[in-house]
């Protein structure tokens, strides 16, 4: 008892050095309910906050104040004296006004849409009417410099984390314990990073450059993939936009055309800030478990520009892995009529729970913005974004710079978590919990002595019905994330087959500039080949579905792949890239029940395909970014287009190779974000080959007899029920991330997720395809060896499903449906997949 006083006296101590003022606490009504939205200041200050749906506050200030304000339309005002600069678990009650006014507005239910009898929606439309003349948008082109730190903390520190075993000997982090100015929570500071850059910006171009001109961060070597993720979940946004990205999930602005039917709006205040007569308005949501905000915003008459804006998520909303969401923006006024962002705070509480005491991370990122310049034009090549560019210089900045471009100074604990990492990185016991935390994360274990990493070690056990039971093992070289050369290695055994398989391939980056990469590689493997169609993989990759533990259906239709090759690779462009590739394969059925024979030329019967390729493909991923700029790099966000076209030439008699043959093969990817109704992912895949070729070297539209849900497979088809040699297909998934089932009252409390997916598939296949291939194909099941019963000629083949998606938050179970081709053998008309996955 005395221990955890001691350390509530101390932080307490520490909290008065850093903030001048705190409040906390909760504030019921009459009838002693919490008052959710109601108004908590300091008095005669713009500094302020609303209660959350619990009746709960937290505030926080720099300055010294004496008397807090709570005040709720239609009860009277409270003042409360603070005698003390720290006050934690204030409880107020509020009391009915006892000649309230008939026409006053009670903040909570339902308000009116209607501007006649709701002056806040007057003021929502003049902003929607000028929201486009506004900011950055006013000017033809645009610099500003820009500082953003990026921190995170460990959140809910108390006596019994600190003197659990785990800290055992690490101690000393402890003394770097502050409390949020958000939640009132303690919380211990365990990575920060700082960037400084120019913004350059054209809106005629409708383009944007960012220079960076220093990096600094804490922690560990090599974390930019940390950085690039976290920059990643806090996108850049603007209030004035429809729909607010988060998390991969899009929040409605309190400021949308929308927000009418999604918030309730009240004016609450008006007084002068910064010289300029502005409008304060409460909103808060119209509904639970949807992806919306409460709080308050500040907006300027005249201009109808926002001035101060701060946004809480909503505790109900339908969003994994985080319990808490705050963001506070502020706009300097440069004239009468421009309004331009000065500061963005974003903070989330990533927790396993979402109960108020469980533990968990803050992510913070503060942006501060000044210097801004306008038009002055700069020529459309200054734009173009850069395919090498680590400006080492930017990582190496000296204290001077910081101390010189620093837009706001680090308080006391993020000056003292760069010392107390530093200190931490010499303890072995933080080392070995960090190599675990890389295993998990990486799926290899490292051995920084031999530069070695071993794995993935997820690949290590699998199985199918030729193999058996698969044993595999394998790791690459790793000096650091931007090593310039790369390679990699594996050998497997299967207990069926008894048989050894492995692989060797290595990777070298020659040039940086335009990231020419040279590789070569060689593998001898058990696959199945009908896995996909136009992906490009690694000679070492290896589809999910040859090893599926169990399946629908026996998985004896594999394939023993001999393949030597190398490859030639261009980034001329940012994220335009051209690859040229020549491999030597020889293929054979690897099971008894299943054949890749055909007639050579003479009509004999062969087994052993032997083949030689070139191709050259080109790729192409708007707005992806990339982490790292060594030979192999991390991709740091999810949602870009991805175009890719490759065309493959093969020749006969060149290494002994047996057929002549064209294939040109075409793929686009697209996700589509519609606003608050989720997230639609579409894929259009097409090919043809020119020329005649065997089972071996067609296009076997892709099956899948797994219980996983594999996007770009058909649920409910067979391995090799349709072999084409000219495909099209269209795959449509479309998440709706709650929307509709938060509008169910039995379903709204689980935070379900509803997905729904159709997709086709139409091919044909040569009658000389079906005649050299008729040895296989015989074997295949099909009623007759013709086009339309071998390949979806005659009619589309579709499936559908409907699935339910964050079951237990990491769950999902799709309910698959075939379309047609019922009336062949063994057709499953229904079936149910699953996946896990860690999605916010």
């Amino acid at each position: 008892m005395k221990f955890n006083l001691l350390i509530t006296y101390l932080m307490l101590c520490s909290c008065a050095i850093f903030a001048q003022t705190k409040v906390g606490g909760y504030v019921y009504d009459d009838l002693g309910e919490p008052a959710a939205y109601a108004n908590v200041f300091f008095k005669n200050s713009s500094e302020g906050t609303i209660t959350d749906e619990n009746g709960r506050f937290y505030l926080e200030s720099d300055n010294t104040w004496k008397i807090l304000m709570v005040t709720y339309v239609g009860f009277e005002n409270i003042e409360y004296p603070l005698e003390k600069r720290v006050n934690y678990d204030l409880k107020f009650t509020l009391k009915e006004e006892a000649d309230a006014l008939q026409e006053v507005v009670i903040v909570t239910g339902k308000q009116s849409k209607d501007e006649d009898e709701n002056p806040a929606i007057a003021i929502l439309k003049k902003i929607w009417q000028r929201k486009r003349k506004n900011g950055l948008n006013k000017f033809k082109q645009y610099k500003y410099d820009k500082y953003e730190k990026v921190e995170f903390d460990l959140n809910n520190v108390d006596s019994a984390l600190m003197e659990s075993r785990i800290f055992k000997g690490m101690e000393f982090i402890f003394n770097e314990v502050d409390t949020s100015r958000v939640t009132g929570k303690t919380y211990l500071p365990i990575f920060i990073n700082e960037s400084v850059s120019e913004v350059y910006g054209d809106n005629n171009l409708n383009k944007e450059k960012e220079k960076l001109k220093g990096n600094k961060n804490s922690g560990f070597e090599n974390n930019q993939f940390v950085v690039d993720f976290i920059e990643d979940l806090y996108s850049d946004y603007s209030v004035y936009d429809n729909y607010l990205k988060f998390f991969d999930k899009s929040f409605v602005s309190p400021i949308s055309r929308t927000g009418i039917n999604t918030y309730n709006y009240v004016l609450s205040d008006s007084t002068f800030i910064d010289n300029k007569w502005c409008y304060n308005i409460i909103y808060y949501p119209r509904r639970k478990n949807e992806l919306t905000f409460k709080g308050d915003f500040w907006v300027a008459d005249t201009t109808y520009a926002i001035k101060e804006i701060n946004m809480h998520a909503s505790k109900s909303a339908n969003i994994n892995w985080v319990k808490d969401i705050y963001i506070e923006q502020e706009f300097e006024v440069l004239n009468d009529s421009v309004f331009l962002i000065k500061r963005d705070y974003f903070m989330s509480d990533f927790s396993f729970q979402k109960k108020e005491s469980s533990r968990g991370v803050y992510g913070k990122r503060t942006t501060l913005y000044d210097n801004y310049e306008f038009d002055k034009e700069k020529a459309e090549s200054f734009y173009n974004k850069d395919v090498f560019n680590p400006n080492d210089e930017a990582y190496s900045r000296d204290e001077t710079f910081w101390n010189e471009n620093r837009m706001e100074e680090l308080n006391t604990d993020e000056k003292g978590v760069y010392k107390m990492l530093d200190t931490l990185k010499t303890v072995k016991k933080f080392k070995r919990l960090y190599n675990l935390g890389t295993v998990l994360v990486s799926g290899y274990v490292e051995f920084d002595e031999l530069n070695f990493d071993y794995g993935p070690i997820f690949s290590t056990v699998g199985y199918n019905d030729v193999e058996g039971l698969r044993l595999r093992t394998g790791g690459r070289t790793y000096f650091g994330t931007n090593d310039m050369w790369r390679v990699e290695g594996f050998t497997a055994y299967g207990f069926k087959d008894e048989k050894f398989k492995y692989g060797i391939t290595g990777k070298w980056l020659i040039n940086k500039k335009n990231r020419l990469i040279v590789s070569a590689g060689y593998r001898q493997d058990v696959e199945q080949i009908g896995a996909s169609l136009t992906t490009s993989t690694d000679i070492l990759g290896r589809s999910l579905i040859s090893s599926s533990i169990i399946g629908t259906g026996i998985n004896d239709k594999l394939t023993t792949i001999s393949v030597t090759g190398g490859a030639l690779e261009l980034e001329p462009a940012k994220n335009l890239i051209f690859r040229v590739t020549g491999s030597y394969r020889t293929l054979e059925s690897a099971s008894p029940t299943f054949s890749l024979d055909y007639f050579d030329e003479t009509g004999a019967i062969r087994s052993h395909i032997k083949q030689f390729e070139t191709s050259l493909s080109l790729s192409y991923f708007p707005n992806r970014r990339m982490s790292g700029y060594g030979v192999e790099r991390l991709i740091s966000n999810d949602y870009y287009t991805s175009l890719f076209a490759q065309v493959t030439r093969g020749d006969k008699g060149v290494f002994g190779s047996d057929f002549d043959y064209t294939k040109v093969q075409f793929s686009f990817i697209q996700p589509w974000r519609i606003g608050g109704f989720g997230v639609l992912n579409s894929t259009v895949e097409a090919g043809k080959i020119f020329g005649d070729v065997p089972l071996g070297l067609l296009s076997v539209v892709p099956g899948n007899q797994s219980y996983f849900s594999i996007y770009n497979t058909f649920s409910q088809m067979d391995y090799y029920e349709f072999v084409t040699d000219t495909y099209t297909t269209l795959h449509l998934q479309h998440n709706f991330n709650g929307r509709l089932f938060s509008r169910i009252p039995l379903l709204r409390k689980l935070n379900l997720r509803e997905i729904v997916s159709v997709r086709g598939v139409w091919g044909d296949i040569s009658n000389n395809n079906i005649a050299l291939s008729q040895p296989a194909l015989s074997t295949l099941n099909y009623n007759t060896l013709t086009a339309g019963d071998i390949a979806p000629k005659d009619k589309i083949y579709w499936e559908y499903s409907f699935g339910v998606g964050n079951i237990f938050k990491v769950f999902r179970l799709d309910f698959n449906f075939r379309g047609n081709y019922l009336e062949r053998p063994n057709a499953r008309k229904f079936g149910i997949t699953g996946s896990f996955g860690f999605n916010f």
